[in-house]
């Protein structure tokens, strides 16, 4: 063998072997079907109650649901199953539990759940902003991000005295935050996550 064409072929083991390019397809393929299922995927939907529900059992009629809302107590109901949780769930993993106990009852059952009507969530922005009023709450939603839903401050907010209300378990909880600190990068922990019905004062 030539000492060029071995020269050559060492390369080519070598960029096999060290780069991940090469390495990488199968993980990367499987970490894709991972995220697309939304198993193990922390900002993946989760059914609340008050969302309406389509519950479709491939072939199977007298098991599809066009609309079903998920009561107060989190549950549905569902033919022969009675009360089935749904609340706390995303759409793929109540798939799955339906699928489990249908299996009583089908052979194989393949079931697809959508949310066709999330529940209603709104939180509230008032004071020194350009557009102050009533936002939905549709994903997972910073304070930062909720300053920029309201179109930003006006001349005259005070930004160091911002505060956020919210009642969890019939008590008010009060955080105060510092938009000058966050805009700098500092007390990132004051970028704290919207919940509904929150009410963000900005003086």
């Amino acid at each position: 063998m030539k000492k060029s064409t071995l020269f050559i072929l060492i390369i080519t083991i070598t960029m096999l072997t060290v780069n991940p390019i090469y390495a990488a397809p199968a993980e990367n393929e499987a970490k894709g079907k991972s995220s697309a299922g939304g198993q193990g995927n922390e900002t993946a939907y989760k059914i609340e109650p008050g969302d309406i529900l389509r519950i479709v059992t491939w072939k199977e009629p007298d098991f599809t649901l066009d609309q079903v809302l998920v009561r107060i107590d989190g549950k549905i109901s569902f033919p022969l199953l009675n009360d089935v949780q749904a609340a706390g769930l995303t759409p793929l993993m109540m798939k799955e539990v339906v699928e489990r106990e249908l299996k009583a009852f089908v052979s194989n059952p393949v079931v697809t759940v959508t949310v066709v009507t999330p529940a209603s969530k709104k939180f509230y922005v008032l004071g020194e902003v350009q557009h102050t009023g009533e936002y939905d709450l549709v994903k997972d939603l910073t304070v930062l991000q909720a300053f920029a839903l309201a179109g930003g401050f006006t001349q005259w907010a005070s930004k160091k005295e911002i505060i956020l209300l919210r009642r969890e378990k019939g008590k008010k909880i009060v955080f105060k935050i510092n938009y000058k600190d966050l805009a700098r990068g500092k007390n990132l922990e004051q970028n704290i996550l919207i919940k509904a019905n929150d009410t963000i004062i900005v003086p």
